[in-house]
């Protein structure tokens, strides 16, 4: 064997009087750091996102389960619309702290607030995008169950303490889409995020400035709101010529400031700050019984990159007039339900929502 130099000494040769072998084990020293590094960083997401769906559990309730056995639910599996690989989930927005809903005669959700808002949240199987579908208030439907005519939200009364079934049946025949979560979160749920995120940029699309009973106003374009101010920008309607639909496009609004505030990547980075928001949003929110931490889990996992890409509408209308009873309402658009019903039967809606 050759005499070692003075490099040699580094190196501890094997047969062939060669290094090569040595410094190849270095290599999988380092791969193997990395890797460790790695999984250690896939434990700690875990453990993260963990945390967040035990947060969402143990401060969401859930709605009771559906009575199987009562017909005027609307609930007959074999006369339901057909499952499909997207995903709907209709979401009932309560105001238990007044203002808008409390000096009305609205419905109330079964263990939650007055109802006066009503949205469709549509992920198609892709996970590329979200279309959030608003359905006025005032629109006029037939309530399944042999309930009659009524206001779209009037399930929520005429079903009792199972509502929400007959919400999201009425829903579903309004629509021919099957739906396969029903949702009620309550107004505060999303100020209580604005607290957390100490305050949001809305960008107001209304042309005009306007003023709330509660003294503030707002102007054309973006401005910063506190907890305060954004809920009397998401409760005011009365000064609006288009009254209910204004307020749905200020809702929009505000819910698209909150997502984007609320998914950027310093309030990500914030684990105590993220987990504060998943427990301060469950608080307000009531679920069906299937829509449990680790599914609610999956539906932002498979949405996740659709945060810039959310597609707010309003279901159109026929034009406005008087029901038999007396009451102002909206009529039905039979046709372009219909074409938005099969968009999101073909999972199209975006594309049909961006024509």
């Amino acid at each position: 064997m050759t005499a070692a130099g003075p490099a040699d000494q580094f190196f501890v040769y094997d047969d062939d009087d060669s290094p090569r072998r040595t410094r190849r084990r270095g290599s999988r020293w380092i791969l193997g750091g990395a890797a460790l590094l790695v999984i250690m960083a896939l434990l700690a997401a875990g453990i993260y996102l963990f945390s967040l769906q035990r947060s969402y559990g143990s401060n969401v309730t859930h709605f009771a389960e559906a009575d199987p056995g009562s017909d005027s639910l609307g609930l007959a599996e074999d006369e339901r619309p057909e499952e499909t690989d997207a995903t709907n989930v209709l979401l009932l927005g309560t105001d238990a702290g007044g203002g808008s809903g409390e000096d009305e005669d609205l419905p109330r959700v079964p263990g939650g607030g007055r109802s006066d808002t009503m949205m469709l949240i549509h992920i198609p199987e892709s996970g590329d995008s979200v279309q959030v579908m608003s359905i006025p208030r005032d629109l006029w439907v037939e309530v399944p169950g042999g309930h009659g005519w009524h206001k779209v939200n009037a399930g929520l009364a005429l079903g009792g303490d199972q509502g929400h079934w007959l919400a999201r049946a009425t829903v579903e025949d309004l629509l021919d889409v099957r739906i396969d979560h029903v949702t009620a979160v309550d107004l505060l749920g999303f100020v209580g995020l604005v607290e957390e995120l100490g305050g949001v940029t809305v960008d107001s699309g209304y042309s005009e400035p306007f003023s709330t009973s509660e003294g503030y106003t707002f102007t054309p374009g973006e401005q910063f709101m506190d907890a305060d101010q954004a809920l009397s920008f998401v409760r005011h309607r009365s000064t609006f010529p288009d009254g209910d639909l204004q307020r749905i496009r200020n809702q929009h609004a505000f819910i698209r400031a909150v997502i984007e505030e609320s998914a950027s990547p310093s309030n990500l980075a914030n684990p105590i700050q993220t987990n504060n928001m998943v427990s301060t949003f469950a608080s307000h929110l009531i679920t069906d019984p299937d829509l449990t931490a680790s599914r609610a889990a999956s539906l932002v996992w498979d949405a996740r990159d659709a945060t810039g890409d959310i597609q707010f509408a309003t279901l159109p209308n026929g034009g406005s007039g008087t029901s038999p009873d007396g009451q102002w309402i909206w009529y039905q658009d039979t046709e372009a339900q219909a074409e938005i019903s099969q968009a999101m039967q073909d999972g199209t809606l975006g594309d049909y929502l961006s024509d």
